[in-house]
């Protein structure tokens, strides 16, 4: 294998790799400036070290993590420490071929069988679009146009576990519900029963069925689109391709950029050698392994324990209802203001006030918490533009037991993520086989879920120009209890909660998520006079009244 080094690599160099992640000017990065401070995060940090890991760095996320300064990292990068690289000349993957499921799809495929514990449900997101005047055959050839686009949405799913993109889609074409000419009561009933019915529903994955768009013309000139997709064959970033996408193909089809050369399956191949062996010492996926072995000993068996209704295996069909609340603006920016501060990340403030709430009330103040991470690594350039399930999934070990100040809990599970997300190579499917057998057979498990996604708009602003505003959404995962997730819309940070209600007493879910948003807003308030008031500066006082 051919060994590259980045000796050459100047400050500058490093300075315009971190404004292009962050979206800024490079001329307004200082070189020894916390890049938290301008925004950085830690989905940003690992697709930088990803991409110089690609050319030979041996540079890792939570070394960035470490010292995110521009100086720091040129340090770093300039070391003189190398990483073997791929060798040139690899023939291509055959694009037509099956190929194997990801560990997170394995998961996905096998948990909606019927016979698994909240199983028989898709992981599956819906979404609907309020527009005017939406044209049914325009947007049936725009999304004829996505699928054609992009392999990942005529992939199926065979029964020997592998997956294979098919030449055509059998989408068989767009749904229309005409209820125009109706009364406005009888739009809404048309409408409660469409909702009801495809937001829960299965696809037939088998048959390559991962994507439907259904309309429904409205009174008025109104119009309804009816999305939904599949997370076998798209994770959150690819949802917003696949959004993009649609409302340029329904703009002006030849706007849309032609298919990529570069495929999934041919990225899941180059990912595969890249992590190495396991058996191969000093391999990514060897030291993530040993990392992760290691750690075994000291960690929770389960997620958090909280009230339950009926034990998991005696819901006979889950169903999940959405609650949640928008930060505004304003509390929002004091939020992250008060984040930086302390060095952290705001994703981290919301999953740490998330792992407290959850605390309260778990009988177990030890658990684990499951986070996913959308860590596509810049192995090819057309990387970014794929529509595929790049998740990878990272558990953290909450402890709660010990009262500890607020920022100061937040740092410690921070840099514990640092530490595990720079392990990831080894699956945590993998690291929850090993748990069960530690365990003594025990069933290890991490249902409640903490997925955020701050980086950029979840729908991207010209869908609503073209396609109508994004006025719902609800998704299911088979196999989990509660999925926390946060997206920035126009409005604020939408924080949202995916719950299987059938598992819980009556109204802890709305408790829960009362308190959460109470602890937010506490954390978003103003400073006192007294430093012991500050909410980061003290334990977090999470208020179960009324639970």
């Amino acid at each position: 294998m051919q060994q590259l080094t980045l000796n050459d690599v100047s400050m500058d160099d490093v300075r315009r790799a971190a404004a292009e992640v962050l979206g800024v000017e490079a001329e307004s990065i200082p070189d020894a400036a916390n890049l938290i401070g301008h925004g950085m995060d830690s989905i940003r940090m690992m697709r930088l070290a990803g991409g110089w890991r690609r050319k030979g760095a041996s540079v890792t996320f939570r070394q960035l993590a470490q010292e995110p300064t521009v100086e720091a990292w040129h340090a770093l990068l300039t070391a003189g420490r190398t990483l073997p690289q791929p060798s040139a000349g690899r023939p291509p993957v055959d694009a037509g071929a099956p190929f194997a499921l990801t560990p997170v799809q394995r998961a996905y495929w096998i948990g909606r069988r019927t016979e698994m514990a909240l199983g028989g449900v898709g992981c599956h997101a819906y979404l609907e679009f309020d527009g005017v005047g939406v044209e049914p055959e325009r947007l049936d050839a725009a999304v004829r146009e996505v699928l054609a686009r992009h392999g990942m949405l005529r992939a199926r799913f065979l029964e020997d576990g592998r997956q294979q993109i098919l030449a055509r889609s059998p989408w068989a074409g767009l749904t229309v519900h005409d209820v125009a000419s109706a009364g406005l009561d009888e739009a809404g009933r048309h409408l409660a029963e469409v909702r009801s019915r495809l937001s829960h529903r299965v696809f037939d994955v088998a048959a390559g069925e991962v994507l439907d768009v259904q309309l429904s013309l409205l009174p008025g000139g109104r119009t309804r689109i009816h999305f939904g997709i599949d997370l076998l064959v798209a994770d959150v970033a690819s949802i917003e391709l696949v959004l993009a996408d649609l409302a340029t193909a329904y703009r002006d089809p030849a706007r849309l950029a032609p298919p990529p050369a570069y495929g999934f399956p041919q990225y899941l191949e180059d990912h595969r050698e890249w992590c190495g062996a396991p058996g191969s010492a000093g391999s990514p996926l060897a030291v993530a392994r040993e990392f992760w072995r290691e750690r075994i000993p000291g960690m929770p068996l389960a997620g958090p324990s909280l009230p339950l209704a009926v034990a998991p295996q005696d819901v006979g069909q889950p169903a999940f209802s959405r609650r949640s609340f928008t930060l505004a603006p304003r509390a929002w920016e004091r939020i992250t203001s008060r984040a930086r501060e302390f060095g952290l990340t705001p994703a981290m403030v919301l999953a740490t006030a998330y792992a407290e709430v959850l605390g309260a009330w778990s009988e177990s103040g030890h658990f684990l918490l499951n986070l996913p991470l959308f860590d596509r690594q810049p192995l090819d350039a057309e990387v970014a533009g794929l529509v595929a399930d790049f998740t990878s999934l990272v558990l953290l070990s909450v402890d709660v037991r010990r009262p500890a100040a607020f920022a100061e809990r937040a740092l410690d599970l921070q840099r514990q993520l640092q530490e595990n997300a720079s392990h990831a190579q080894y699956s945590t499917l993998s690291v929850l086989q090993d748990l069960r057998r530690a365990g003594g057979g025990k069933r290890a498990g991490a249902p409640v879920v903490f997925a955020c996604n701050l980086g950029s708009a979840f729908v991207p602003p010209e869908v609503g120009e073209q396609l109508g505003e994004w006025s719902w959404m609800i998704s299911q995962t088979p196999q989990v209890w509660l999925d926390h997730q946060v997206y920035r819309t126009d409005a604020g940070v939408v924080l949202a909660w995916d719950a299987v209600d059938e598992l819980f007493p009556e109204g802890l879910m709305d408790a829960m998520l009362r308190s959460y948003e109470e602890l937010l807003l506490r954390l978003a308030g103003p400073d006192g006079p007294d430093p012991a008031a500050d909410a980061w500066s003290r334990p977090a006082a999470v208020d179960k009244a009324g639970a």
